[in-house]
């Protein structure tokens, strides 16, 4: 900086400190100080650097005043078009907005400090970062490419939000060539308007070898894959079949008449279900295997379950909380085999109350291994080779479909939300390449197990609410007003009404909703926008209740193989049943719970989002080899930018406004409508229309379609 910047720093700050100074907009300051219009810009590098510092801000109403403004500190957003938001640290609820012009070099993930610029009427706070305090992407998965004759190359981020190249040296490219998928760590981000920097640290194949895909995704999030040496080595000494000691103490249900029902290619069955009748009522038992009895706190296994906080379900491959001697072994309740388990006994009575529950560690012998394909043969298509197999059996399954309808009406009865979206089921070939992708089915047998899952849930959560023991819960907060006033605006439209109390809405209000609009066109958006409208559920060691499910207790307590959750109530319910929960133990749970809470929230998003990602991915392969072919589908969503569509078979793909030839059309955000500016013709939410596949583009994961004209639905007919 030169001497004579320095020296007007100095000027301009000790006029803004003088007692007679008050705060003044840009163009007073200059006018006052006497500026010319050529020197004005470097006043403002002035009162830039001056603001950077820390010793001046500008207020809200766009003035200069001494001191520095309350800075927020927080995570950055980035979306792909320039701009991001900052979700905030302290329990602020609101993100902050951040043009493009005020990132100050952030990528998505940094953790930054921001100071808020305005707070317009009604519409989101905007602000500046001002200090990058910690970078959030370390590393990066991307294509590498070498340029010709140059000791360099470039990677191109998979993460569109990273939204710059990253300069290779040859020393330090690992040996890289053209179209490798690589890891790069940064080394520098970029700063001075240099591109970032980085060093390649694995190959992870090449772009066109089977399985590179899924890898990159797996990399990219940051998915752990193998196991250290150390934990795998302890999983094989605590796997030791089930002895006479370990049985000592416990109820002994093995002749009690029970089976699992999974899918098909299920490997971790961590629950399985028994039910009897005693006069009206049922007795309804939920065994869920007791993992605790080999994974203990603070043990290796432990630190790294809770570091990976869940399974991860790709289209190709399941990345297991816990090593697969475990998992797929002596923690799994594999019929003819006696397990240990954590058993959830409730008496239900005819209107579907549980009227009296047990929660003992009992010593379990699963009779047969069910699947959902098989029991939806027996009770819903009434097939008589499989009755004939599992005839011993079918008494039970009868009396599950009973129960299963009286809960599945209890909880419609109290208001409990039921979003039926299709979830995609996919059929690789041994390269990988996807030949078949389908709704997952969801039938009588997967929904007697998910209605018996949520009433073990329900009563563990709600038995130690009121023992008022530390505990982890599985929480799903109210709606934002604001979202949920848009949505009743919304459907107006369509005709129908919704009641919102003076400061909340009741779930019963969008079940009531939902039942409404099915099997009307406009069914598939309402749900959507419903769907959307809601917060995610998350983990919390406060139990604030459930708002989709309508219930006031509910936790995970089923799936202690996938989940670390469950993995750390059955802790805690051990530690009670066996009469240990003492002060410190107390102390102990209150201490570490919440961070427990807040990781497995953390990793169930990441696994999410790297589930969709190979989901995404696999749907556009796919469509590679329907590119030209016209197809049905309904409009799923309406952007600025387009419309999406989305195929039978749940591809959605968009159809970009600048493919829309017929006409200029605009989008009308309060309907959710296209309109086409001459024709006015009118493209709504939930529309059947007939498309053509454009193109499918792997590298940014994205499907493009048109609309089809008569002529290329008369072609496709031939």
């Amino acid at each position: 900086m030169s001497n004579k910047f320095e020296k007007r720093k100095k000027v301009v700050y000790s006029l803004i400190c003088d007692d007679l100074y008050t705060p003044m907009k840009f163009k007073e300051l200059a006018m006052l100080l006497r500026v010319s219009k050529e020197e004005r810009d470097e006043l403002r590098q002035i009162l830039e650097a001056l603001e950077q510092e820390g010793k001046i801000y500008l207020s809200k109403r766009g003035k200069y005043c001494k001191g520095h403004a309350k800075r927020l500190t927080g995570v950055f957003r980035a979306s792909l078009k320039g701009f991001g938001f900052v979700v905030l640290d302290e329990g602020d609820t609101d993100d902050v907005f951040i043009g493009a012009d005020d990132t100050c070099g952030a990528f998505d993930g940094d953790h930054v400090e921001v100071v808020i610029s305005k707070e317009p009427e009604g519409r989101s706070r905007e602000g500046k970062i001002v200090k990058i305090l910690e970078r959030g992407i370390l590393k990066v998965v991307g294509l590498y490419q070498k340029k010709p004759g140059k000791n360099y190359g470039f990677v191109i981020p998979d993460n569109q939000r990273f939204d710059q190249d990253i300069f290779i040296p040859v020393e330090r490219s690992k040996g890289a060539v053209d179209g490798h998928k690589v890891l790069v760590e940064l080394t520098s981000y970029g700063e001075d308007g240099k591109k970032p920097e980085g060093k390649i640290v694995e190959i992870i194949g090449h772009i066109n070898d089977p399985g590179t895909d899924i890898m990159s995704i797996v990399k990219g999030y940051d998915l752990p894959v193998e196991f250290p040496e150390k934990v795998l080595k302890q999983a094989e000494r605590v796997a030791k079949p089930v002895s006479e000691a370990d049985m000592n103490g416990r109820k002994d249900l093995r002749d009690w008449q029970m089976v699992t029902i999974d899918g098909e290619d299920a490997k971790d069955l961590d629950d399985a279900v028994s039910l009897t009748k005693e006069g009206e009522n049922y007795v309804l038992g939920v065994h869920i295997a007791d993992v605790t009895n080999y994974v203990q706190e603070n043990s290796a296994l432990d630190r790294e379950a809770l570091e990976r906080g869940t399974s991860v379900y790709l289209v190709d491959r399941v990345i297991p909380m816990l090593p697969h001697t475990l998992s797929n072994g002596m923690c799994s309740l594999n019929a003819g085999e006696d397990r240990l388990a954590l058993s959830c006994i409730m008496t239900v009575d005819p209107s579907g109350d549980v009227i009296a529950h047990e929660i003992a560690e009992t010593v379990i012998h699963v009779d047969r291994r069910m699947s959902y394909t098989s029991v939806k043969k027996i009770l819903a298509d009434h097939d008589e080779a499989e009755i004939e197999e599992y005839r011993e059996l079918v008494p039970m399954f009868e009396r599950m479909q009973e129960l299963s309808g009286i809960l599945r009406a209890r909880r419609k009865k109290r208001g409990s939300i039921d979003f039926d979206f299709p979830e995609t089921k996919m059929i690789l070939d041994e390269q990988g390449r996807p030949v078949e992708i389908k709704p997952y089915d969801r039938n009588v047998a997967t929904k007697i197990i998910e209605d018996f899952m949520l009433l073990a849930n329900e009563t563990v959560a709600e038995d130690y609410y009121w023992q008022e023991l530390p505990f982890v819960y599985r929480t799903h907060e109210a709606p934002d007003e604001e979202k949920i006033r848009t949505l009743a605006t919304f459907i107006n439209n369509f005709g129908y009404s919704m009641h919102i109390g003076a400061n909340e809405i009741r779930p019963k209000e969008i079940q009531k909703l939902l039942s409404k609009v099915e099997d009307t066109p406009e069914e598939a958006m309402i749900s959507r926008l419903a769907l959307r409208s809601m917060k995610q559920a998350k983990y919390t060691a406060e139990n604030d209740g459930h708002f989709g499910l309508a219930a006031n207790y509910y936790t995970h307590f089923t799936s202690p193989i996938r989940r670390y959750p469950d993995l750390q109530i059955h802790r805690i319910i051990k530690d009670n049943l066996r009469g240990r929960m003492n002060e410190s133990k107390i102390e102990h749970y209150q201490s570490i719970l919440p961070e427990v809470a807040k990781r497995s929230s953390e990793m169930e998003r990441r696994a999410d989002e790297a589930e969709r990602e190979t989901i995404k991915l696999k749907k556009v392969e796919y469509m590679q080899a329907h590119i030209g072919e016209i197809f049905e589908g309904v409009i799923s969503g309406i952007t600025k930018w387009g419309m999406y569509v989305e195929l039978p078979n749940t591809i959605e793909g968009l159809v970009h406004v600048t493919n829309m030839t017929d006409d200029h059309y605009e989008y009308d955000e309060a309907r959710y409508e296209m309109i086409g500016m001459h024709t006015r013709k009118v493209y709504k939410l939930g529309e059947k229309i007939m498309i053509k596949v454009l193109d499918a583009d792997r590298l940014m994961r994205t499907i493009d379609f048109k609309i089809a004209s008569k002529g290329d639905i008369e072609d496709g007919e031939e």
